[in-house]
């Protein structure tokens, strides 16, 4: 009974050591956890889909894993979890810009290669793969003055406030619009958490407070769907223009009923891909682009059947 157990330490020894040196090797023992903002939202699982098929492609594992809605605590909490584990690289999209510094700072040390998805953390990444958020918040701006006549209130719904991402969208369209458009009032802003519940309510309150609103801006994919429900609910699909995020089934059945007029749409699915594809070549010692444009696209009515 002893030889038996100690031959069967032996393997387990020996197998634990074949699978550490695959993991390091860049080979099919790769190890990539994915770890975004939160694993409800379409936009996570696109990038998801992309991550998986250029991990196929390549013959490396990849694993998901968000917590709950923007919490930026529990999202540390992964991270460590994954440094723990030893994984080779991180792909990661920080809920907090600076909140997750210490985390990345503390996986770069243990050797593990971290590229940064749709959102920037405040270090020296090596990789950053996402939007031009400015540039599309000002287009969002742009198209927020051509439906309401570039006159009017409006109100602002964004997600977390403190993520990179949606600062810079809520912060771009208000500089486009503080320049651009004098005669546009913003006459608030709230922060749902990404939560369409919460958008709705706050939706709610804005057009109650202000009767003559004449548009809302949502900064992702909850708010505008949250904000485009409000404004269903509230009857004034068509005198509340409605500037949003992301394309998903709700957010082209709010454009196909009138209630959204444009939403900018990212491409997540080309994040999770060309991300894989940086972290691998991070692990072979190859030279990445440090700033990847995944593209945005403006999703009206009128080209709606054509956007994916």
């Amino acid at each position: 009974m002893k030889k038996i157990v100690l031959v069967a330490l032996c393997v387990l020894a020996l197998t634990g050591t074949i699978w550490a040196r695959g993991a390091q090797s860049g080979g099919g023992g790769t190890r990539i956890s994915i770890i975004t903002m939160d694993n409800m939202d379409e936009h996570w699982l696109k990038l998801k889909a992309g991550a998986e098929d250029k991990a196929k492609e390549l013959g490396v594992t990849v694993t998901f894993d968000a917590g709950n809605k923007f919490d930026a605590n529990l999202q540390m909490s992964i991270v460590e979890d994954a440094i723990t584990k030893k994984v080779d690289a991180i792909l990661l999209a920080p809920i907090d810009a600076e909140a997750l510094v210490p985390v990345y700072n503390k996986a770069v040390a243990a050797g593990i290669k971290v590229v940064l998805v749709d959102s920037r953390a405040n270090v020296d990444y090596a990789c950053l793969i996402g939007t031009d958020n400015g540039a599309a918040a000002r287009l969002a701006a742009d198209e927020m003055a051509k439906a309401i006549n570039s006159t009017g209130k409006i109100a602002i719904i964004n997600a977390q406030p403190g993520a990179g991402t949606t600062m810079t969208r809520e912060n771009e369209f208000k500089a486009r619009i503080a320049s651009q458009y004098p005669n546009i009032q913003i006459v608030g802003t709230q922060y749902s958490m990404g939560d369409p519940q919460t958008a709705l309510n706050q939706a709610t309150d804005f057009m109650t407070a202000n009767p003559d609103l004449a548009g809302i801006y949502g900064c992702n994919e909850g708010s505008t769907v949250g904000a485009g429900m409000a404004i269903e609910q509230a009857g004034k699909g068509g005198s509340v223009a409605l500037i949003g995020w992301d394309w998903t089934d709700n957010t082209l059945g709010l454009v196909n009923r009138g209630v959204l007029s444009a939403s900018m749409v990212q491409n997540p699915y080309q994040m999770g891909y060309l991300g894989v594809q940086a972290a691998v070549d991070l692990l072979g010692n190859k030279s990445v682009q440090k700033d990847m444009d995944s593209g945005v696209t403006v999703a009206t009515r009128a080209n709606a059947s054509s956007i994916r």
